[in-house]
């Protein structure tokens, strides 16, 4: 459940509205399609395979996982597979033990993901608990997988660099001042975060 279509348009314009150099980019690249998954271990457990590969070798290792473990929902399961089981997919002994902690915190009662808390940085620390999810997986999962609207992932390169080219910088912002730049358009962060990789994808003009 993921940021609708009018939720992205009314963030995205609610920003462009106190900044003109956002409302002119939006004016040339156009507002974003949503981008959304689902809720619950699966997304995240997809997340973690995925990292530091290409699209395509996720989704080919993601395949194989999903033949070899079976139900990728079903994390008592996945949590009492040997790691050599995990590894036979195409994981890396690390990502094996980054999967089966994540299928352990759920299967134990540890991580629910029906009940995060609901302030965004209790939920992160939540996420960030299970080895191998840094904070830039957890605040992905809690705007695509649960719509959350002022998550803003400061550390994703590219949400720094369009930020600074829409904002005119004379070089990339750090993450710190990523996050300081924004701080005066909570809580529309999420919606911004969104537009930030479509402008970046969008030649500039």
């Amino acid at each position: 459940m993921g940021l609708s279509a009018d939720a992205l348009r009314h963030g995205i314009d609610s920003v462009a509205a106190l900044e003109p150099r956002v409302a002119a980019a939006v004016a040339r690249a156009g507002y974003p399609e949503p981008r959304i998954s689902a809720r619950g271990a699966t997304t995240l457990m997809r997340t973690i395979v995925g990292q530091q590969i290409s699209f395509k070798a996720a989704d080919s290792v993601w395949a194989k996982f999903g033949q070899i473990v079976g139900d990728t929902r079903d994390m008592e399961h996945i949590a009492a597979l040997p790691i050599e089981t995990l590894r036979s997919a195409g994981l890396s002994g690390q990502k094996a033990g980054y999967v089966q902690s994540l299928a352990s915190h759920v299967a134990s009662g540890a991580l629910n993901f029906d009940a995060l808390p609901a302030d965004d940085d209790e939920a992160v620390a939540a996420l960030v608990a299970v080895k191998g999810i840094g904070r830039w997986s957890a605040e992905i999962y809690l705007l695509f997988a649960e719509g959350r609207g002022d998550i803003w992932p400061a550390g994703d390169l590219a949400v720094q660099i369009e930020l600074g080219r829409i904002l005119g910088l004379d070089a990339r912002p750090t993450e710190k001042r990523t996050r300081e730049l924004v701080e005066g358009w909570r809580p529309h962060r999420g919606a911004l975060a969104v537009f930030m990789w479509h402008h970046y994808k969008t030649p500039v003009i």
